[in-house]
Formats: C-alpha cells, sequence, structure tokens
C-alpha cells in the first residue's frame, strides 16, 4: 500500500486544456457577414433609371438575373427591337418593361450610353402613390384631372389601354412618352414613364427634372396633401 501511495504522488498529474474551436466556428460568422453585403450591392443596382427591386415585381427577374439570362440568349449580338421582341415573346415581359429591360441591359454590357437607345436618347421617371390603379390612371386619362398637376405640357395622346399604358407625343421636337401603370396593393399603385426620341444628353436632364416635379405633384393632389 506505502508503494502504491508513492507512486501514485510521483505520477505528473493531467492539466485540463480548454476545448479548442474548430475552424467552422470562426467562419461562420465571417460568411454570415458576407451575404447581407452581396445582397446589399445587388439590391442597389440600378439600370435604365430603375431599381432592381422594381423590375424584380414587374417581371419577376431582379437585374442581375436579366443580365444573366440574355446573355446567354444571345442579346450581346442582337438589335434593341430584337432584344425586346424576344423579353415580350419568350420571357412574357409587358411590353414597356421590354423596352426598359432591353436599354438596362444595353446599358449594363456597354452598348449604348447611358440614356442612349436606337431612336435616340430617354429619360424615365418613376412614383408610387398611396391611391388605387383605377384613381392613378384617371389622373392621367382625364383632361380635367391630369390639367390639376399637368399644366400646358405639350403632349397629343396617340394609344392606351385602360388600367395598363398609354402612349403620347411630345410635339415639339415630335418625341415620344410612354407611361405604364402597375398595381401595387389595394390602395397602392406606381406610374412610370419613359421620355424617349430625345435629340441629347442634355434634354434628358431637363426631361427627368420634368417629370419628376410633375409626378410630385400628382402624388401629393392623389395623397389629398
Amino acid at each position: 500500500m506505502a508503494a502504491k501511495r508513492k507512486a501514485a504522488a510521483t505520477r505528473p498529474k493531467r492539466v485540463r486544456r480548454p476545448a479548442s474551436r474548430g475552424p467552422a466556428t470562426h467562419k461562420a460568422p465571417a460568411a454570415r457577414r458576407a451575404k447581407p453585403a452581396a445582397a446589399g450591392k445587388a439590391s442597389a443596382l440600378r439600370l435604365a433609371g430603375v431599381g432592381t427591386e422594381a423590375v424584380r415585381k414587374a417581371t419577376g427577374r431582379a437585374w442581375e438575373d436579366w443580365l444573366k439570362a440574355l446573355d446567354r440568349a444571345g442579346a450581346k449580338a442582337m438589335a434593341h427591337k430584337d432584344i425586346a421582341l424576344m423579353l415580350s415573346r419568350r420571357f412574357n415581359v409587358p411590353d414597356w418593361w421590354s423596352q426598359m429591360v432591353t436599354v438596362g441591359y444595353e446599358q449594363a454590357r456597354g452598348l449604348r450610353k447611358a440614356h442612349q437607345k436606337a431612336d435616340g436618347f430617354s429619360a424615365t421617371a418613376s412614383r408610387t402613390v398611396a391611391a388605387p390603379l383605377d384613381k392613378l390612371y384617371a389622373a392621367w386619362s382625364e383632361p380635367r384631372q391630369r390639367s390639376r398637376w399637368l399644366t400646358d405640357a405639350p403632349l397629343e395622346l396617340r394609344r392606351s389601354t385602360d388600367g395598363k399604358s398609354m402612349r403620347m407625343t411630345w410635339t415639339p421636337g415630335n418625341s415620344s412618352v410612354v407611361v405604364g401603370f402597375f398595381r401595387k396593393g389595394a390602395d397602392k399603385s406606381v406610374v412610370a414613364l419613359e421620355h424617349g426620341k430625345l435629340s441629347d444628353a442634355k434634354s434628358v436632364g431637363a426631361q427627368k427634372d420634368y417629370w419628376g416635379k410633375a409626378l410630385d405633384r400628382l402624388k401629393a393632389l392623389l395623397e389629398g396633401r
């Protein structure tokens, strides 16, 4: 017994080391932090004056998805009208948005300058309004209502589809104004327009400013402010 106690006394004591954390424990937080950054970058993408979330809601795809899809479809080698036609027929994109997606793609791939299209330059503007779609459309389609927020605009109506779109001519310079209307909820809707066939980039800034202020007046009128 004495010999056993002596041996136990001379045996080295075990030192418990703290459990080491595996490499995955350190990588996981970094990976989680990386995802919001990537998502933020994608959501900030804006082409043809339209944000990626607006494109996603209207067409079912964000800008990044459209760029990849059109690349795969060979759009880089296609003319503007052929890309727009493909978007309409093959991907079932509404007419107004097929033009917007085409312009955004061409700008992203360096096929055109900012705001430039095959028939000239274009300015875009949009607003979300806290009003039903029919009320928003009526504010455009009925001359008496339109005159309350769009005074003395040199516009001539060419074609309209109730609750969906309007095509007009801006008579000085014979430029074109295309307006789209979209439901966003029971009491919320969106108006988005493109003023195309402008002669130069300078005209884009002037018309963008004009339509921005006009849509602000429309929004204030319909929301009772």
